[in-house]
C-alpha cells in the first residue's frame, strides 16, 4: 500500500508545479519569473558578491556579514554635505572593483575628478573607464548601454559603476532653457523615477554596483526635531536604493608641532540610513587623509576598543584570549599593522571576533523574551 504524503508535502509538491508552471508562462522573457528562497543562487534578490568600500568597519555594518561591503546587484546611494567624503568613499569602491579583477565605471557629472588621488588610493587609470556627462536622460542610456554589453560579453566580472553625483546632473530640459527662472524644477525627479523603476530589475540578476553620489540639501519648512536635510532629484533614488549612507564630518586631523598644525584630513561619520542587507542605522567612523583617502587600520582599530576585543589606553594594547586570559599580543598604537594585521593568524582570530559580536544574529519570534531594558526613542535623526 503506497505511503500518504504529508500536508507538508503536498504544499510543497504544489509550490514547486506553480513555479513551473510560471516560468513556462513567461518563457518568452528567457529569464525565469518563479525562484524558492532557500538557496536559488539564479533568484534576482540573492547578492552575487561584494566589494568593498575601503573600510573594514563599514563593510560590516553594510553587509552583516564576514567580507562584506557594498552588494552588487543593488543600488547604493551615498548622501552628505559637501567635503564629507561622498566621491572618496565611491572611489575606493572603484579601486577594490579593479583588485577584484573587475571593470570600474565613473561617470562624473561635475568634471572634478582627480587623477592623481584616485592613482593614490590604488585606481588603475589606464582600465578604469571615466564618462563625463551632463544629463541624467545621458546618464541613464549610458548605464543601460554599459548593462547590455557586459549581459553579452563577460556576465560573471563584477562591473562598478558610479554617477558622481546626482546633484551635479542637468536635465535636457534645463540644458536648452535660458538662464532666467523656467517654472518648477521637477523634470529631473520624473525622469528619475523612470529610470530607476527601469534601472533595478536590469542590474539584480548582474554582478553589478551601482552607485549614486547625492548632496544634502536643506528642508525648507522643516519640523522641529525632524530631518533638517533631503537630497535632490526626488525620492526615486532613496526608494530603490538597497544601501544608503549618510556621510557627517565629526573633526579634523591635524600634524605637525604645536602652534604649526596643519590639517591633513577629516574624521569621518557614516551612518547606514537604509539597509536591505542587514540592520539599518547602523554608524562607523573612519579617519580620512587628504594625501592618501580612508585611514581603515586605524578605524578598525578603534572599533577593537569599542567592542572589548582589546584592552588598554595611552597607545599600549593587549590582545588576550577572552576564555583563559592568556596575552597573545601587546603593541603600540604604531604597531598595530606589524604586530597583528600582517600575522595572519593572529589577524583570522581577531577578524573572526570581531564578526562575532558585530554581526547581528537573526532570532526566531520564540526565541526571544520581553526585557525591562527596551527603550523607545521617537526621534529618528538622519532619516529623510
Amino acid at each position: 500500500m503506497a505511503k500518504a504524503k504529508s500536508k507538508v508535502e503536498l504544499q510543497d509538491d504544489l509550490a514547486v508545479t506553480l513555479a513551473e508552471n510560471l516560468n513556462k508562462q513567461f518563457k518568452a522573457s528567457a529569464l525565469k519569473v518563479a525562484y524558492f528562497l532557500d538557496g536559488d543562487h539564479d533568484s534576482p534578490s540573492e547578492v552575487s558578491g561584494w566589494i568593498p568600500t575601503g573600510c573594514t568597519a563599514l563593510d560590516l555594518a553594510i553587509s552583516n556579514r564576514p567580507n562584506g561591503g557594498f552588494p552588487m546587484g543593488r543600488i547604493v546611494e551615498i548622501t552628505g554635505l559637501e567635503g564629507s567624503g561622498k566621491s572618496l568613499l565611491a572611489a575606493h569602491a572603484l579601486a577594490n572593483t579593479q583588485k577584484m579583477g573587475g571593470l570600474s565605471v565613473y561617470i562624473d557629472t561635475e568634471s572634478a575628478t582627480s587623477s592623481e588621488f584616485l592613482a593614490a588610493i590604488g585606481a588603475n587609470l589606464k582600465e578604469m573607464l571615466y564618462v563625463p556627462l551632463e544629463t541624467v536622460e545621458d546618464i541613464f542610456e549610458a548605464i543601460e548601454s554599459i548593462i547590455e554589453s557586459v549581459r553579452k560579453s563577460q556576465k560573471d566580472r563584477p562591473v562598478t559603476i558610479v554617477v558622481d553625483s546626482v546633484a551635479g546632473a542637468s536635465t535636457k530640459q534645463e540644458q536648452a532653457a535660458e538662464w532666467d527662472k523656467d517654472g518648477y524644477n521637477t523634470a529631473k525627479a520624473i525622469i528619475l523615477s523612470k529610470a530607476m523603476r527601469k534601472i533595478t530589475n536590469l542590474i539584480a540578476r548582474e554582478k553589478i554596483l551601482l552607485i549614486f553620489t547625492n548632496q544634502l540639501r536643506s528642508r525648507m519648512n522643516a519640523p522641529a526635531f525632524s530631518d533638517p536635510w533631503t537630497t535632490s532629484g526626488g525620492k526615486a533614488i532613496a526608494f530603490h536604493s538597497s544601501v544608503r549612507l549618510r556621510l557627517t564630518p565629526t573633526g579634523m586631523i591635524k600634524e605637525g608641532p604645536a602652534g604649526k598644525q596643519d590639517v591633513v584630513g577629516i574624521n569621518t561619520s557614516a551612518k547606514v540610513t537604509k539597509n536591505r542587507m542587514g540592520p539599518p542605522l547602523r554608524a562607523v567612523s573612519y579617519p580620512i587623509y587628504f594625501n592618501r583617502g580612508i585611514d581603515d587600520d586605524f578605524s578598525l582599530l578603534e572599533m577593537l576598543k569599542k567592542l572589548e576585543i582589546i584592552s588598554g589606553s595611552a597607545g599600549n594594547y593587549t590582545y588576550a584570549d577572552e576564555t583563559t586570559g592568556e596575552v597573545i599580543a601587546k603593541f603600540k598604537t604604531k604597531d598595530f599593522r606589524k604586530t597583528i594585521l600582517e600575522d595572519v593568524n593572529i589577524k583570522d582570530r581577531i577578524y573572526k571576533e570581531l564578526c562575532e559580536k558585530y554581526v547581528l544574529k537573526y532570532k526566531n519570534q520564540d526565541e526571544t523574551e520581553l526585557t525591562d531594558e527596551l527603550i523607545i526613542d521617537t526621534q529618528l535623526e538622519g532619516i529623510d
